[in-house]
């Protein structure tokens, strides 16, 4: 019963020793998230950086308020730490205490798992990376996704063409809507698209804010796919109620083109750069100055012309032509240097192939907006880094959280069982601390006591210790030698196996001496006890998380096989998780063989000292005479 209270006992001494290491695992094994956690009802968050220095997007060109695209996918993103909606998901400026508005175009968190969200930057800077934060995992958390924050007054419309009906919906607060719908596309550049054949354009409703007055400065930015080489098209059309004057977008034999046509005099064009490929997504962007005219693809300028846009009521049209009142005039002779004007075409075709995401500024956004729309929308987009994520929990916030949560069912059973190897070394080490530390102090004691009784009965051999000291010593190893040393001797004087001059006889001795030596190892076998358990957790414990290593790495790369994913973000977690097995086995087998090497030179000192002991008993036995005297007391 001893044995098993001492056992419980050092459970419980155990239980608090664990959890005093696992804080300081936890602290020590993980960069401690910053001081500043923007608010505790949120348990997840990772920094995004915004890279437009020359590791990232390489702009160098001034930026200022853009609105940057999140998607968030299996790879960088765990759609079961979030709701199921999304609607907890937070964006918080660099400081980590500014809201930023954002919102979301489209969130899949059971299915697909992927989200696309639209996050407002206030202020981009140019040739470095700006940081900010994304936040979640709090069920109690309200929607608060806002389209008309995200974007600024001189948005006049941001078509996402996410509709089930067809029917593109203005997400700024100009409430600019179409009024006919489009073939929804499933695989847009960003997430759903439009896709035309040629046949029905997308009329816009009547509104104000999108008609034109002369010279206005204006941004128009559209994604687009189209289907036939070399395709001539209108991308956008919008003549006004004369159905003269005319803003149009399209595509000469592949080539982009901006035209403006005034009410009287002749058009003003420009276009250039070699013909988009079909079947690829092209980013096509035009800004009209007061007396200007610009063309990009993908973020380059192809084409410039002198003039400026007209006045114009007209109500627009996407993927086609407005009807055109009367012959069309002749194009204005191109200035010096300039691309020649190409001749008007009346009717024009409609556009056939694929768009996404329009948007219509009232102002000129600057030429490093137009680069990071393409960095951050594009297919091979590379403005944001997404860095590790952290976790506020129990055990604070660093990689910790990230570990556990990519633990998979494999290593978990693993590391169970080196976690339950860990619990039963650390009662070993508990338990044979307490017991040698109890034999080693009650060996002193009782040396102390023996020498006072030797000087008490200077004439006995081996004189017994008092009744109640015995039961003080018992621990004593000594003591247990020494006892058994005590009744051998007795039992021959007792018996009468001694000389006749009292004495011990020789064969008597080794007799003597062959019970202390087996008392003195059955002494050492109490002190080694349970040390198997340290020599299994030392052996085993590395093979056993080894094992579980290569399981985990296994299971991984076949899960990237399956799902066809190939990405840091993807490998990183499953591969260090599965690291966490080979963590654990070291951590079994590192404190198991420090402490078996400490026991075993404690337990090797005491077990020196009882031979000591066993000699210096022997030696006291044959060097003396028991005379008259020691029999009568013998015989007492």
């Amino acid at each position: 019963m001893s044995g098993i209270n001492r056992l419980f006992n050092g459970l419980k001494r155990t239980s608090v020793a664990c959890a005093l290491a696992l804080v300081a695992v936890c602290l020590l094994a993980g960069p401690a998230a910053a001081a500043d956690w923007w608010n505790a009802d949120w348990q997840y968050r990772v920094k995004i950086d915004a890279d437009a220095g020359p590791k990232g997007a390489n702009v160098g060109e001034a930026i200022g308020r853009t609105q940057v695209l999140i998607r968030l996918t299996q790879g960088n993103f765990k759609f079961d730490s979030a709701k199921q909606d999304g609607s907890d998901i937070r964006f918080v400026a660099g400081d980590d205490k500014t809201p930023l508005h954002y919102h979301v175009e489209k969130y899949d968190g059971l299915v697909d798992q992927v989200a696309l969200i639209w996050v407002d930057v206030p202020d981009l800077a140019p040739g470095t990376a700006s940081s900010f934060f994304m936040y979640w995992g709090n069920d109690k958390a309200a929607d608060t996704s806002d389209s008309k924050a995200t974007y600024d007054p001189d948005q006049l419309l941001v078509w996402h063409f996410g509709e089930q009906n067809g029917l593109p919906r203005d997400a700024t607060g100009y409430n600019n809507n179409g009024l006919t719908p489009g073939m929804r596309d499933e695989a847009g550049i960003v997430g759903f698209g439009v896709k035309f054949t040629g046949a029905a354009p997308i009329k816009f409703a009547p509104s104000e804010p999108l008609k034109l007055t002369a010279a206005q400065p204006l941004t128009w930015q559209i994604w687009a796919k189209p289907a036939p080489l070399n395709q001539t098209g209108v991308l956008f059309d919008q003549r006004d109620s004369g159905g003269v004057a005319d803003f149009q977008v399209g595509l000469s034999g592949g080539v982009p083109y901006v035209q403006a046509t005034p009410a009287t005099g002749a058009p003003v064009r420009a276009q250039g750069g070699a013909a988009i490929t079909g079947d690829t997504w092209h980013l096509i962007t035009v800004t009209a100055a007061p007396d200007k005219l610009r063309i990009y693809v993908d973020a380059n300028k192809v084409g410039e012309a002198p003039g400026a846009l007209s006045a114009n009521d007209g109500t627009p049209i996407l993927g086609g032509a407005a009807p055109v009142a009367g012959p069309a005039p002749a194009a204005t002779p191109a200035a010096p240097g300039a691309v020649p004007a190409a001749p008007v075409v009346a009717p024009p075709a409609n556009f056939t192939g694929e768009l996404d995401e329009l948007q219509i500024s009232k102002v000129v956004r600057p030429d490093g907006e137009i680069a990071i729309a393409l960095h951050s929308q594009g297919p091979n987009a590379n403005l944001l880094v997404f860095e590790t994520p952290e976790q506020t929990s129990a055990f604070g916030s660093g990689y910790i959280g990230i570990l556990l949560k990519s633990i998979t069912p494999d290593a978990e059973f693993v590391i169970g069982i080196l976690m339950v190897m860990m619990l039963i070394s650390w009662v070993v080490m508990t338990d044979r601390a307490i017991f040698i530390s109890k034999v080693r102090r009650a060996n002193k004691r009782f040396r102390l006591n023996l020498r006072e009784t030797m000087k008490r009965h200077g004439n006995e051999i081996l004189p017994p210790l008092p009744v109640d000291q015995g039961r003080t010593l018992r621990s004593s190893s000594l003591f247990n030698i020494y006892d058994t040393g005590v009744r051998e001797v007795h039992d021959r004087l007792q018996g009468g196996r001694c000389l006749p001059d009292g004495s011990i006889a020789p064969q008597s001795l080794a007799a003597i001496r062959s019970s202390m030596d087996a008392q003195m190892i059955r002494e050492g076998q109490k002190l080694s006890a349970r040390m198997v358990f340290l020599t299994i957790a030392i052996a085993g414990g590395p093979f056993i998380g080894l094992l579980g290593t290569v399981v985990g790495v296994m299971i991984t790369f076949a899960a990237i096989a399956a799902s066809g994913d190939v990405n840091v973000n993807s490998i990183a977690p499953g591969i260090a998780a599965a690291l966490l097995a080979t963590v654990a086995g070291l951590a079994v087998a590192i404190p198991s063989l420090f402490g078996y090497n400490y026991f075993q030179t404690r337990i090797k000192e005491t077990t020196a000292d009882m031979s000591v002991f066993v000699d210096e008993i022997v030696t006291r036995i044959a060097e003396g005479n028991l005379g008259r005297d020691v029999q009568a007391k013998a015989a007492e």
